[in-house]
């Protein structure tokens, strides 16, 4: 029985399994429709951030030396112009101002900083913005020099020690130019002993000794006549009629006196007199003495009054007599306009003998220069007319000239600067980048190629990125798996050259870029550098570039999600845009989630 249970048990459990397996293997159209159908989509979302926003600018290049620059001498080096064969190269490496860059013929080629190229041999006497120019390098090397642009003898001697410094000679006056000096001088000293022979020759002659004798005195004469017009025209009067003024004006002084003492013993006499009073008054009398011993008296006047009562009216006395002290005031008074008039006769005449005198010299002076002029004349006539005369004529013409052309030679004559000897670079110290000839070559074209001191970073970016830089941008060069140096944008475009002068590639704009520091860093070595173009003063809200929407009105959105799969429509104003991310303001906050995309 048991037996027989558990085997329909088991027959309803394995018809259970078989309906089982079959059923779920069968789906209706419907079902089968709706496992292949896609799932449905979801929303892609980032969050908003709060960050600085900084946008750059990169690029690869290559860190060179800045600014190379060919070098080649401007004319010979010494003082000839034979071969120009180079004794000692130059070397690589840096250069610095005063250096010796190499050597031609045993002679030295100094680097000194200028702008002006040297285009010529600088003679003693020369001047110029090139002269200026090399007296400033000397005065920067401790040599001092004058800064008149002029090669004068203190620049010579500057000049002199920079090479004696180096251990050679300035350039002196070569064979030739000694021997042509020589010359010079010598063609000098015969024309003076030709001219000396020739007068000696004339001075024996009779016909122009009293002739010369006669200029001779007509112009002692001159000189002495000048000499007593300068005199006369120094005094004002002649001393006879300085005495003259001397006494009239003392006559003056004296009828003065006279007048004065008459007009006080007048005074005197004609003195108001009081009357008598009371006791305690006194009596006073005075007397004047005149020239004829006649005298006067006069009474003193009571010295008090009884308080209250008005003074009596002065009286004179009538025992006073004036008249001869007034007649002596008048004659006085005569004696003093006849002595005034003749002070002024004396004067004019005085003036009017100077202006006779002045004039009688002059006369004499103007008579002294007509006889000088006859005497010349007379001699000039004399010795025209005569060959002794002609010889010594042109024996003055001869060492003239023979003058003229040794002080031209003598003011180029001396320590010389030959146009190879010094090569004037814009910038140093500098570095010697390459070196175009060898010791025991001739020297023909270029010599070496020089570059800046400090390094520069060059290469190229899209010309639509090029429209977002500016010379004196901040950037940064990374070289060496990571290390980063400070550097800024130098220029962009033309001026922003390529190593070797090569083009950039098409499509793309050179840019040049200085390092702050070159410490560490290698020339030749591929950096890749980032300009910044903008950045936000603070953090600010950033969303992915995909995020943001513009509508048909124009107007920037982002869709934020609030819920699972759902979005509201959020208004943004954007700023900076930098790495993929861009600015944005308005009813957002940090931590919102924008849709960017379904998946």
């Amino acid at each position: 029985m048991r037996k027989m249970l558990a085997g329909i048990v088991a027959g309803v459990v394995a018809v259970a399994g078989a309906g089982w397996a079959v059923g779920s293997r069968l789906r209706s159209p419907a079902d089968e429709a709706a496992r292949r159908a896609a799932p449905a989509a979801s929303l892609v979302t980032a969050a908003v951030e709060r960050r600085k926003l900084v946008s750059t600018v990169v690029l690869s290049g290559t860190l060179e030396y800045g600014s190379p620059l060919p070098i080649s001498l401007a004319g010979a080096v010494g003082g000839t112009a034979g071969t120009q064969r180079a004794t000692r190269a130059p070397r690589k490496g840096r250069i610095a101002e005063g250096a010796v860059l190499m050597e031609v013929n045993g002679r030295p080629v100094f680097a000194l900083r200028g702008s002006v190229p040297m285009h010529r041999t600088i003679v003693p006497g020369a001047e110029g913005d090139d002269v200026e120019q090399l007296q400033r390098a000397l005065r920067r090397l401790g040599h001092a020099a004058p800064a008149t642009g002029v090669f004068d003898p203190a620049t010579i001697a500057a000049v002199t020690r920079l090479y004696a410094k180096k251990g050679y000679q300035a350039q002196q006056p070569t064979l030739a130019d000694r021997q042509t000096y020589d010359t010079l001088r010598k063609a000098v000293r015969t024309a003076e002993e030709s001219l000396a022979t020739e007068k000696q020759a004339l001075d024996r002659g009779r016909d122009v000794l009293p002739l010369k004798v006669r200029l001779d005195n007509a112009r002692a004469d001159l000189k002495s006549a000048r000499a007593a017009l300068a005199a006369a025209q120094s005094r004002e009067f002649t001393p006879a009629d300085e005495t003259a003024l001397a006494a009239a004006e003392s006559a003056v002084r004296a009828a003065r006196e006279r007048l004065l003492e008459a007009e006080q013993a007048l005074a005197a006499a004609t003195k108001p007199q009081s009357g008598t009073a009371s006791s305690g008054t006194t009596a006073t009398s005075a007397t004047a003495t005149g020239t004829t011993g006649t005298s006067a008296a006069a009474t003193a006047t009571p010295s008090s009054t009884p308080a209250g009562t008005p003074s009596p009216e002065p009286k004179p006395s009538a025992s006073t007599d004036t008249s001869l002290l007034e007649l002596r005031v008048a004659n006085a008074r005569a004696d003093l306009t006849a002595a005034e008039e003749a002070l002024d006769r004396a004067r004019e005449q005085a003036r009017e003998a100077r202006d006779a005198k002045l004039e009688e010299l002059r006369k004499s002076v103007r008579t002294a220069r007509e006889a000088v002029t006859t005497a010349e004349q007379a001699l000039r006539q004399a010795r025209q007319l005569s060959p002794a005369r002609l010889k010594v004529a042109n024996a003055g013409k001869d060492l003239a000239a023979a003058k003229e052309l040794l002080a031209e030679y003598a003011r180029t004559y001396g320590v010389s600067i030959p146009p190879g000897e010094v090569v004037f670079l814009p910038k140093l110290p500098a570095r010697v980048r390459k070196v175009s000839v060898k010791a025991g070559q001739n020297v023909e074209a270029e010599v070496a190629t020089v570059t800046g001191s400090a390094f520069a970073v060059t290469g190229s970016v899209e010309t639509a990125e090029s429209e977002l830089l500016r010379p004196g941008m901040a950037a940064a060069i990374e070289v060496d798996a990571g290390t980063t140096y400070p550097a800024r944008l130098a220029a962009v475009g033309e001026k922003a050259r390529l190593p070797g002068g090569e083009a950039a590639p098409e499509g793309s704009v050179p840019v040049l870029l200085t390092p702050s520091g070159g410490r560490g860093l290698r020339a030749g070595a591929a950096v890749t550098a980032r300009v910044t173009v903008g950045a936000t003063d603070a953090p600010v809200l950033v969303v992915p570039v995909a995020a943001v929407i513009t509508s048909a009105d124009g107007k920037a959105r982002v869709r934020v999600e609030y819920a699972t799969d759902r979005t509201r429509d959020v208004e943004v104003r954007t700023g900076l845009t930098a790495d993929g991310n861009v600015e944005v303001t308005g009813a957002l906050k940090e931590g919102d989630r924008v849709v960017i995309g379904n998946a």
